[in-house]
């Protein structure tokens, strides 16, 4: 189970370390309903992201690995403000801490 949570849906160079999620946000939508068109500078964060990478987990007090509570590919809410923002070959990331998902999303 430790080998498919290290795998990532693409090759990133990029691998998080214990209990951090990579995610990539997801597009937010340029249109309201009333059919207005919103800058970039006008879009609110997205708070959706879909997991691209997962570290292996953090450990209790004994020792034991702690499953991740999500898995690659995963379209999940996170805190709106939460981790740490990374650019790597022109893409945009997200490294944010696993008790920072608030849900995953069912397709």
């Amino acid at each position: 189970m430790a080998q498919t949570q290290q795998m990532t849906s693409q090759q990133v160079k990029l691998k998080p370390l214990g209990n951090r999620v990579l995610v990539r946000r997801l597009a937010a939508e340029e249109k309201l309903r009333g059919g207005i068109i919103l800058p970039d500078t006008a879009k609110k964060k997205q708070e959706q992201a879909e997991v691209v990478a997962l570290g292996s987990g953090k450990k209790d007090k004994n020792g034991v690995l702690i499953p991740m509570p999500v898995k690659v590919g995963d379209v999940i809410l996170m805190e709106k403000y939460s981790g740490q923002e990374v650019t790597v070959e022109d893409e945009e990331y997200v490294i944010l801490r696993a008790d920072d998902i608030i849900a995953i999303v069912e397709q």
